[in-house]
């Protein structure tokens, strides 16, 4: 399979990034914004925190750490498939290989063009910024498309936070290029079990992000009063 590349111009290569305890920073062309997942992270705080507690931290902070090496890994075998590049499976544990085979029919069949890969965007009108997985025609639509990884098949009320996420790339993207992309679509390799595709509508999702940034800057300002009542 070799996929068609449209690249469009977002008037930058990159944009550099700090990361700290606190989340992550963009250095954008309009100045620095968070990024939207140190946003979006105040949603699941609470429920973090209480799954810490429960499994204790040094687990937590083992399946953390796994979790993450492994959607990492996942995503980087996507992107070097979807660049047309020819790949050496013997360079890729196997999980992560069997991770691309699982997902390769949904790749091949639905999506055509491809715009970007892991595009670095950021949005003045909603002051944050981030790095997109994919950009491209799915089933025909242009979309935001995202790549995950789960232990257990997951249900889309669980996991609304990924729409959210996505509906900022959107407005991101087109902010940037003038391109709308009405299509949010998240692509889940779940182990033992079938792969799953969530297909969003981005204005569904749009309130909540806005709502979302708000709270966050209330928390910021909140937190910097606070800090500056201790001085």
């Amino acid at each position: 399979m070799k996929f068609l590349h449209e690249k469009i111009d977002l008037g930058y290569d990159d944009l550099s990034a700090d990361t700290s305890t606190t989340g992550r920073v963009y250095d954008t062309p309009d100045g620095k914004y968070p990024s939207v997942t140190t946003v979006l992270k105040i949603l699941s705080e609470d429920s973090i925190a209480a799954w810490r507690a429960r499994v204790g931290e040094d687990e937590a902070n083992k399946i953390s750490y796994r979790a993450s090496n492994r959607g990492t890994a996942v995503h980087n075998i996507i992107e070097r498939y979807l660049s047309n590049e020819d790949l050496n499976f013997s360079m890729f544990q196997p999980h992560i290989v069997q991770s691309l085979k699982n997902l390769k029919p949904i790749l091949d069949k639905r999506i055509s063009v491809i715009y970007a890969l892991e595009a670095p965007l950021y949005s003045k009108y909603l002051g944050v910024a981030g790095r997109v997985d994919c950009v491209g025609m799915f089933d025909g639509v242009p979309s935001i498309i995202d790549f995950k990884t789960s232990a257990k098949k997951k249900y889309k009320k669980w996991i609304e936070n990924y729409f959210i996420q996505e509906s900022a790339y959107a407005i991101m993207w087109e902010e940037r290029t003038g391109m709308p992309c009405p299509n949010l679509v998240t692509i889940m390799d779940v182990d033992n079990d079938e792969p799953l595709v969530f297909i969003e509508h981005r204005d569904n999702w749009t309130k909540k992000l806005l709502r979302t940034i708000e709270l966050y800057k209330q928390k910021q300002f909140w937190n910097l009063t606070q800090k500056r009542g201790g001085m």
